[in-house]
């Protein structure tokens, strides 16, 4: 569960964006500008290219510029080229590649290949994923290069496989082209090189430039198993979360620990000390330090008072809990590691951050909160659509209305079936995984740990139809509502023609099909 990666993403860049200069257009580059006249040419001569296309309006765009130029000038050495593309004069080419957002980074082997680039849109980690990109899933080790691969990038993995062992070098190879964007792979069947190093065959060796500088596995060639170790093996015992790291630490599938501390001095202290305790629980969770006067806001989301630092926090990212330590405590070593351990033997109740459950609920939208949603969204046998929405999110604004009117559909008889509901997942912890406002998920009446989420128009009649065809209940608040419309029209019909008081002739089959249309 990562409910609150938009705003840690947008906290880690906007110190970024506003401490970024515009480099000069006069400025001597080496990023290439393409056009539509030349992309497909110059594509067609190179075998790897990275490509960004933006706007030059675009503040993230702008914030990126100085560290694409940097790592276009050292890649420029390595014959790959880095490219650029103004989408606000080349809308066209913008359009046939599938750009929807500033800056977006493509991959391209040819015109007619490409992929995202996945990587931090920071210089090092730039040359870093290209060099990857540039060589062979798995490079070749020799007596005479093996020092040079061990140091082609912060991580690199060899694997010391006998030629004979076919499954160990066909399970190694698999593995390194499932995981090439990430990691730097390189292998050897030399068993002299092998005993030089101090392994045996068949093994992995990580070779790393921090903490102990190498780790060695020789457990089962299983990839899911391949993959912990290498997780873990690549994190530093205690490391630093920024831009380039923070999508890391969300995917390696264990709890975080958060060092909020303001100043450098502080946070090396924090990592020396705190080093034995990650040492203590490598694999069970990963602890990191933040710079807490660009990050502090962040504190925020693990409901720890902002303004106040040091502070530390754990947070799961896969379940979406979090557990703030006292900020009237101290941070020493000592503490913080029977704090860790008691988290992680779950004698500590998690951080629920909620809105008070309404009193009442205003309207026809039921306002859902986080010490309401247990029993409003899951603990039902209804088919519950819920709205996850930010205050200042216009297209969460735009759409209110629309979704009023949407809930008006399931009044009377059908509230026991159908509920329309929303919260406000920057007030409330929820238990999903949120990446963009609004997010609208139906919760199936009997399938509530199976949302269906919503991306289709944001119409009520679209939203009605999701509802009828993705529920269990199937229920057509449409043909519902345009039936009382129907009903209602003829009462009132009736009662015009019956009544004394007025004059007016009876309204003719014409006129009642357009006002009950109305």
């Amino acid at each position: 569960m990562r409910s609150f990666a938009p705003w840690i993403v947008s906290l880690l860049g906007a110190s970024v964006v506003v401490s970024a200069t515009d480099t000069s257009a006069d400025a001597p580059s080496d990023v290439v500008t393409l056009t539509k006249d030349s992309f497909d040419d110059f594509m067609k001569a190179h075998d790897l290219v990275l490509a960004e296309f933006y706007a030059p309006w675009c503040g993230h765009c702008k914030a990126l510029a100085p560290k694409y130029e940097e790592a276009a000038t050292e890649l420029k050495g390595k014959n790959i080229p880095l490219v650029k593309v103004d989408c606000t004069a080349e809308e066209e080419l913008c359009r046939d590649n599938g750009v929807e957002g500033y800056p977006t980074l493509k991959i391209f082997r040819g015109p007619e290949s490409s992929k995202p680039y996945q990587g931090a849109r920071q210089a090092d980690s730039i040359v870093s994923y290209m060099v990857k990109q540039s060589l062979p899933a798995v490079s070749p080790v020799t007596e005479d290069n093996l020092e040079d691969v061990k140091t082609m990038d912060k991580i690199v993995v060899i694997g010391y496989l006998p030629s004979d062992d076919k499954a160990a070098n066909d399970a190694f190879t698999s593995f390194a082209e499932s995981q090439r964007d990430n990691y730097l792979f390189a292998a050897t069947s030399d068993s002299a090189i092998a005993k030089a190093e101090g392994v045996k065959q068949p093994s992995i060796v990580l070779y790393k430039d921090f903490d102990e500088k190498k780790a060695v596995y020789d457990g089962k060639l299983d990839q899911e198993a391949i993959l912990s170790w290498v997780k873990t093996a690549s994190t530093p015992l205690v490391g630093e979360i920024g831009p380039e790291t923070y999508s890391g630490y969300m995917a390696a599938g264990i709890p975080l620990a958060y060092i909020f501390a303001e100043t450098q001095e502080e946070r090396e202290k924090f990592t020396e000390d705190f080093k034995p305790i990650a040492e203590k629980h490598k694999g069970a969770i990963n602890i990191a330090t933040i710079d807490a006067k660009m990050f502090g806001a962040h504190a925020g989301n693990l409901n720890l008072d902002p303004q106040q630092f040091p502070a530390f926090a754990i947070q799961d990212p896969e379940k979406n809990t979090k557990y703030p330590y006292d900020q009237t405590k101290e941070i020493n070593a000592k503490d913080i590691a029977k704090f860790i351990q008691d988290v992680l033997d779950g004698k500590v109740e998690p951080s629920i951050k909620s809105e008070p459950i309404p009193e009442t609920q205003e309207g026809p939208v039921t306002v859902v909160v986080a010490h309401s949603y247990q029993d409003l969204v899951i603990d039902n046998d209804k088919d519950v659509l819920l709205e996850f929405y930010a205050p200042w999110c216009g297209h969460c604004k735009a759409l209110a209305p629309k979704y009023d009117e949407l809930a008006a559909l399931y009044s009377g008889d059908l509230a026991s079936k159908v509920t329309i509901a929303k919260i406000d997942a920057t007030a409330n912890d929820v238990p999903d995984s949120i990446t963009g406002f609004p997010t609208i998920k139906l919760y199936p009446a009997g399938a509530k740990d199976s949302p269906v989420e919503y991306s289709g128009s944001r119409t009520v009649e679209d939203l009605a139809d999701f509802v009828k065809e993705n529920g269990k209940h199937k229920v057509d608040g449409l043909e519902a509502s345009s039936q009382e419309t129907e009903e209602g029209a003829d009462v009132t019909a009736s009662a015009s023609a019956s009544s004394t008081e007025t004059e007016a002739p009876a309204a003719t089959e014409d006129e009642k099909a357009d006002h009950d249309e109305l």
